[in-house]
């Protein structure tokens, strides 16, 4: 054992001795951590007849705009989806993996997996890849989709842990999550029609966007502009980019106005 001049001793601090001696158990940058590129700004709302899900388009690798027209917003199922934030690689795996395990599942069992029952599952693949996520690679993903045992929409947010949370109204993820968050919160209407919902989402997004680099706003020179889904008692269906460059239209000519 090493010996200790007084005030260095670090008496019972067993962390501080290891520290002390070169032996960090909790370094800042663990070894092996991979700088990948990421998904930032994902969110889902509630509305009258099922959830509205939305992400924005842009993935980062540092303070490198790697990608400005990615995919955020994936279907799961026929009456489901997840939005993904994160480590964009290990997160789109994820996806693709979870998409084929709900397939499997309802070829073996002859009907469909419930939705509390494909957002455990989501989860549990979550808690897996914990591992993963402690080297830098964390997925956070949301998962939305439409309940035929309700007759409503219902949404589910997670921790790099494999928590999984039932919210009521909308979720959030990504490094724009807050500003999205607020955004949505001081619009959010439990009586909201589906253009009202798709309205907000592209707002909660392009405020994001204007407070967070990572988040990446429309762009109508390129024809990029936010990814935006429809889940409800007719299944799931994904906005073209003319559909949702019509609702930043109308959004943008309420800015005008304003």
């Amino acid at each position: 054992m090493p010996f200790h001049v007084a005030g260095d001793d670090p008496g019972t601090d067993f962390v501080n001795l290891l520290r002390q001696n070169g032996l960090d158990p909790f370094p800042p940058a663990l070894p092996g951590t991979i700088d990948a590129g990421h998904a930032t700004t994902v969110l889902a709302v509630r509305y009258e007849r099922g959830v509205v899900v939305a992400g924005d388009r842009r993935a980062t690798s540092g303070h490198l705009i790697s990608h400005r027209d990615m995919e955020k917003v994936f279907a799961a199922d026929e009456y489901s989806a997840v939005a993904i934030a994160g480590a964009a690689g290990p997160a789109i795996q994820m996806v693709r993996v979870f998409q084929l395990q709900l397939e499997y599942y309802e070829k073996i069992e002859g009907k469909p997996l419930t939705l509390e029952g494909k957002a455990n599952q989501l989860a549990e693949m979550l808690r897996g890849h914990l591992p993963q996520a402690m080297q830098g690679l964390a997925v956070v993903p949301i998962f939305a989709g439409f309940d035929p045992a309700r007759g409503a929409g219902r949404l589910f947010q997670f921790d790099v842990t494999g928590g999984r949370y039932e919210e009521q109204d909308f979720a959030t993820s990504g490094s724009g999550s807050l500003h999205a968050g607020t955004v949505v919160k001081l619009g959010y209407r439990p009586d909201m029609s589906e253009s009202d919902a798709l309205s907000l989402s592209v707002k909660a997004l392009w405020h994001a966007a204007d407070e967070d680099s990572a988040t990446g706003g429309p762009d109508p020179i390129r024809g990029i502009y936010p990814v935006l889904a429809v889940i409800n008692d007719e299944g799931f269906r994904a906005l073209s980019d003319e559909e949702s460059g019509a609702v930043f239209a109308d959004f943008r000519e309420e800015l005008t106005e304003g």
